[in-house]
This record gives C-alpha cells, sequence and structure tokens, in this order.
C-alpha cells in the first residue's frame, strides 16, 4: 500500500512523488516518448502501446520527483544519470508484465520506479569502481563531483528506492533485498575473481546473472505481481527475465569487441582497456590452452599495453575476427532462445510477442 502524498521522504527531500491520473506535462512525456526497436510491435499496437506510452511517461515522472532534494548538491548529483537518459528497459518489462493483468494498478508504476532507481544507484557505484570516464554519452559522476560524493548519490539513489519498496509491502521488500543482495555479491565476485577451482567461464556467466539479470527477472516479477497476475506467470517472468538479462549482458560484452560504438554507445575496446574479462576473451584464453596460435597472436595483442588508440583498435580488430567472437554471439542466443522457451506457458497475445521480440532484439542489438 502507498502512504499519503503529505509524508516526507527526508529532512532534505521534497516530498514523495504523487501518483496522479495524467495531466498536460506527463501526456506530453508520453507523446513524445519512443520505445526501444525491440519493442516495436508493442508501440504499433492500437491499445497496448497508448497504455504503455503512458505508463512509461508516469514512470518518468515519479522517477524524477522520487530523485529530487531540497539539499543543492544532492539534487544535481541525483538528476546527473536520470537527466542523461537511457533505455529504461527494467521499467519496461514492468509494466509489459502488468498487461497479463490488471496494469492500472497504481503500485504497478511504484514498482517500475523502484526498479529504475536501483538500477541507477548501481551505475553510480560501478562507474566508480570501473573508473569510467563517461556514461550515456556525459561525464561518469565521480568525474564531475569525485569518488566519495559519487557513490553516497548511489547510497542516495537506492535509499529512496527503498523508500518506495518499504510501501509496496514485505513481498516487494523481500525481493528487492534478495535482488540487492545478488547485486553486491556479483560485483563482489567479479572484483576478486574466479577461484583457483573455478571455471573462468562458469564464473562471469554466475557474474553477469547477479549483476545483470537479477534485477531484470525482479522487474517483470514485481511488475506482474502487483498487476493482480497468476503466481505461474510471475514466475515466468521471473525466468524470462533472469534469461533475457544474462543474454542482454551477453551481448553488451560481445559488442565492446565488435565497434558497433553506433549501437551500443560505447567506445570499442572498452573492457578490454580496462581489463574487464568478457566471454570473447575468457574464450580467447580458453583457445590459447588447446593450442590455437591463431588465438595466441591475438591474445598478445589484447594482453599487450592499450594505453593508445591505435593498440586498442588493433586489439579490437583482432579479436573481432577471431572465431571467438563468433562462438560468444552463439552463445548469447542460446540464453536469449532460452528466455523465449520460458514464455511456453503464456498466453499468446501482444505482451508474449513483445517479450519474444525483446528477446531477439538483445542479440541482433536493435535495443
Amino acid at each position: 500500500m502507498t502512504t499519503s502524498a503529505n509524508q516526507s521522504w527526508t529532512h532534505a527531500g521534497q516530498g514523495r512523488p504523487e501518483q496522479h491520473d495524467p495531466n498536460p506535462s506527463t501526456m506530453a512525456i508520453a507523446t513524445g516518448l519512443q520505445l526501444p526497436a525491440g519493442f516495436s510491435a508493442v508501440a504499433e499496437d492500437p491499445d497496448l502501446g497508448p497504455s504503455i506510452a503512458l505508463g512509461m511517461a508516469k514512470v518518468e515522472k515519479v522517477l524524477r520527483e522520487a530523485i529530487a532534494h531540497s539539499d543543492p548538491l544532492a539534487d544535481a548529483t541525483s538528476r546527473h544519470l536520470v537527466e542523461a537518459g537511457g533505455k529504461r528497459i527494467r521499467p519496461l518489462l514492468a509494466l509489459l508484465a502488468a498487461h497479463l493483468g490488471d496494469p492500472e494498478r497504481q503500485e504497478v508504476v511504484q514498482a517500475a520506479v523502484v526498479v529504475e532507481l536501483t538500477h541507477l544507484a548501481t551505475l553510480y557505484h560501478d562507474d566508480v569502481m570501473d573508473s569510467a570516464p563517461y556514461r550515456r554519452g556525459a561525464p561518469t559522476a565521480h568525474e564531475v563531483w569525485g569518488n566519495t560524493v559519487a557513490i553516497l548519490t548511489g547510497d542516495l539513489i537506492f535509499a529512496r528506492a527503498s523508500i518506495l519498496v518499504s510501501q509496496l509491502g514485505g513481498r516487494a521488500l523481500e525481493i528487492q533485498a534478495r535482488t540487492f543482495e545478488r547485486l553486491c555479491l556479483g560485483q563482489l565476485h567479479e572484483t576478486v575473481g574466479p577461484r583457483e577451482d573455478e571455471d573462468p567461464i562458469e564464473h562471469y556467466l554466475s557474474v553477469i546473472a547477479d549483476k545483470t539479470a537479477s534485477l531484470v527477472a525482479a522487474s517483470g516479477q514485481l511488475g506482474a505481481i502487483f498487476a493482480g497476475v497468476p503466481e505461474e506467470l510471475q514466475n515466468v517472468m521471473l525466468e524470462y527475465g533472469e534469461k533475457v538479462g544474462v543474454a542482454f549482458q551477453l551481448a553488451d560484452d560481445v559488442i565492446d569487441v565488435t565497434g558497433m560504438k553506433k549501437v551500443s554507445g560505447k567506445s570499442p575496446g572498452t573492457d578490454l582497456r580496462e581489463g574487464i574479462p568478457t566471454l570473447p576473451v575468457l574464450l580467447l584464453r580458453k583457445a590459447v590452452a588447446a593450442g590455437d596460435a591463431d588465438a595466441s597472436a591475438v591474445l598478445a595483442l589484447v594482453d599487450g599495453d592499450l594505453s593508445s588508440d591505435e593498440a586498442l583498435a588493433e586489439a579490437v580488430d583482432a579479436l573481432r575476427g577471431h572465431q571467438v567472437t563468433l562462438d560468444s554471439w552463439a552463445v548469447a542466443r542460446e540464453w536469449s532462445d532460452s528466455a523465449i522457451a520460458a514464455l511456453a506457458p503464456m498466453p499468446e497475445g501482444i505482451v508474449k510477442s513483445a517479450l519474444m521480440n525483446f528477446a531477439e532484439a538483445v542479440v541482433s542489438r536493435d535495443v
């Protein structure tokens, strides 16, 4: 249950976000909204399209209200990533899942905002840990305000997500807590690397399941729960989200070594330069261990000094041209196919079609 609109967030806040009927500003957001290409079937549907657009506009409005602070510094740092944009995939999945039940329930929008706030909070922390200079085309918060401010901003945003989810009741709070635990464990395991007795590829898949897929899965699950969707379909959304989340991150990592900057928004080779282990490199090391001479030559470039743009471009080109990149795409497609298979119990309709299209778009990278 949500609480009354006059209850303040904290002494530094500007009041909890209100969720009224659509007003002109909300309608303006809805009119200008463009869904990711993987959801073109949703946008074109005469009934679902306008409903999703309006729902996403409500999410955007409440999201901006939720990160507002009366403290000028906290307000500026919290707005930094929200105003940089983003695909809003997680709240979109929550709204889509809700259309399997009653999407008009106010709690659906609140749940969608919770998952996006949680995602935003993790980005502030990730960028500090990865020393990333840019996010969504803008300088990262730690580049503007320093590491400490960026970390505290992530904490503040997660606090706002916690306030919202606490109003949704015990089950939502438990899902959020368990998801956040997985997010932290994923980051921890990525930081320390695999154990000596652990397969590096299995470790990598476990990390991205925790760091990325857990929140994608929670998004669809929460949207279904608060729309009154039957438990069987809640579980379908949970399984689908877990698998499509892994496929999404696998594809994102492969894109880093394919030079698809126009699609991904990230400079080719960013992960290589930062020494972040991704599937193409892990498969490359496995090929080297098996005696692949071509792989050894590519690995020498990947493990070399990549501080210059010329050296980085050479390593990217070499890795892109090796079989391991195609093999990595094949693994991503396996996860995508598994996500689609998980939808089998779901009734036929535009929601199911949209989820299938999204899973396919993830590995063709139309999103």
